[in-house]
């Protein structure tokens, strides 16, 4: 919050007119509204909202698009250099066809220099063809030649790299739902891999996308392994890739991925649970959250970040407002179903919500949905895990009809699956089960035996205990 308010106050008067009249002249009257109240008012967050009649969802929502309005209008008054070089590129054959050969080449020399500083591969070969050309007849000839050879192999490593990672990240998603030991071996040799590709070259692209792989593979696949001596410390490879964003500040792409890096050092901190230096990172988080779930799948696994949010808000004891925040949060998110691993994640995320509110109906209707338009054959612990979800809400629904059904089929797939693989599931139906007998004397006290069990049993990462916790207030709705 009080970034924005900085930022607002430190906006030349040009600047903030402009900005204002844009605001107004697009109908935004509420956001105009706030950037004058903090502008031009040393007020608090709670008397703004109430000067602006929102409640606290609305309120972060417009704090966060009024943010993103800013940003936009900074960045398209930048003299952005990057820009500028393309449009050299795109004129390089006038400049061949009409200067004399010296010029030429000196022009080229130049742009050949500028390019290397912004480490564009794919417009550096164009250059280097045309240096070719023209020293056809000198002995930098050779030179040219090998440049040119040279920077169309570490276009084609900028391809790859980029293909691992989205590789890597769609292989996870994956791995996530089934613990499956050939995918963890495919997730190492994809990290070694983009490794061999980054030691070819001194890249600092390359640098920034082996970094995004490897420390989300040493948070989540490696994460029991200790750190090898080789390794770079997480902390230090974050310090190194700010730099990168600083000095490169108008490339497009790290502007974009300043985001991927927000939440790795989100994640970062929370496994540490050094909680504190966590919630830096989280405001921005969750003001992107609809946007990183949709665009940022090729550069990390987004839909950790709802793990990690439903997690918080449980610390917290927050879980209960994330109903209605999710209202505001997703309004314009569509999930596909092309993604499994993330739209599984997601309605999950939406059913728990919901069931945290008390609104038991609507998260058995997020999860049956899931179950009507996706088949789950590939991921069976997934499917007996979601199964199980939506068995607890017809026990809270006392719906025993849709309970006993549901049970049923969770008992089928334990047996298929094999039930030492399954003893958490075998007592979370016997909470369930207990929950509705008859016996309400001492129904309370067996419930918390089964919780204590299920707790006790080493469960795969994704399961129940994943997003509902088994706690006093998991007993107290179920007694």
């Amino acid at each position: 919050m009080a970034k924005l308010k900085n930022i607002i106050k430190q906006l030349s008067d040009t600047d903030y007119q402009k900005i204002h009249d844009s605001l107004i002249e697009h109908n935004a009257d509420k956001s105009a509204q706030l950037l004058k109240s903090m502008r031009e008012k040393q007020m608090s967050d709670a008397k703004i909202m109430e000067e602006l009649d929102v409640n606290t969802n609305a309120y972060y929502t417009l704090r966060s698009r009024l943010n993103q309005k800013i940003e936009e209008y900074l960045l398209q008054q930048m003299e952005n250099p990057r820009t500028d070089l393309l449009k050299k590129v795109a004129n390089i054959n006038e400049i061949v066809f009409t200067k004399k050969s010296a010029i030429a080449a000196a022009t080229l020399k130049k742009l050949e220099k500028e390019l290397l500083d912004y480490d564009l591969a794919n417009e550096l070969t164009i250059v280097y063809k045309n240096l070719k050309k023209l020293n056809l007849n000198s002995p930098d000839y050779f030179s040219y030649s090998q440049l040119y050879n040279r920077h169309v192999a570490y276009m084609l490593a900028v391809d790859k790299a980029e293909d691992i990672l989205a590789e890597f990240f769609k292989k996870y998603g994956n791995y996530f739902l089934t613990e499956n030991a050939g995918d963890k071996i495919a997730l190492s040799i994809l990290k070694d891999e983009i490794t061999n590709i980054s030691q070819l070259y001194k890249s600092h692209r390359l640098y920034v996308y082996q970094s995004c792989l490897h420390i989300f593979h040493r948070l989540f696949v490696d994460a029991d392994d200790s750190q090898q001596e080789d390794e770079e410390p997480i902390e230090d490879i974050l310090n190194n890739v700010q730099r990168i964003f600083e000095q490169y500040y108008l490339d497009s792409i790290y502007y974009h991925l300043k985001l991927v890096f927000e939440f790795l050092k989100l994640e970062y901190y929370s496994y540490y649970k050094v909680y504190r230096k966590a919630e830096r990172y989280y405001e921005e988080m969750n003001n992107e959250a609809s946007t990183v779930l949709t665009n940022f799948a090729q550069f990390t696994f987004p839909a950790q970040f709802l793990i990690t949010k439903l997690q918080r808000s449980l610390r917290m004891s927050t879980q209960q407002e994330l109903y209605e925040e999710n209202i505001e949060l997703f309004e314009d998110f569509e999930s596909s179903t092309l993604d499994a691993p993330r739209h599984i994640i997601y309605v999950l995320y939406r059913a728990v919500s919901c069931y945290y509110a008390s609104k038991y109906d609507e998260a058995a209707r997020w999860i049956n949905i899931l179950l009507n338009e996706m088949s789950l054959k590939k991921y069976p612990q997934a499917f007996i895990e979601i199964k199980s979800i939506l068995a607890l809400q017809y026990c809270l629904l006392n719906d025993f009809d849709l309970f006993n059904q549901h049970i049923n089929s969770i008992q089928r797939q334990v047996r298929l699956m094999g039930k030492d693989s399954c003893d958490h599931i075998i007592v979370f139906t016997k909470i369930l089960k207990t929950s509705l007998s008859e016996s309400s004397r001492t129904k309370g006290a067996k419930i918390k035996q089964l919780v204590e069990r299920y707790n006790g049993i080493k469960k795969p990462a994704f399961s129940v205990g994943r997003f509902i916790k088994l706690d006093e207030d998991f007993v107290s709705r179920l007694s």
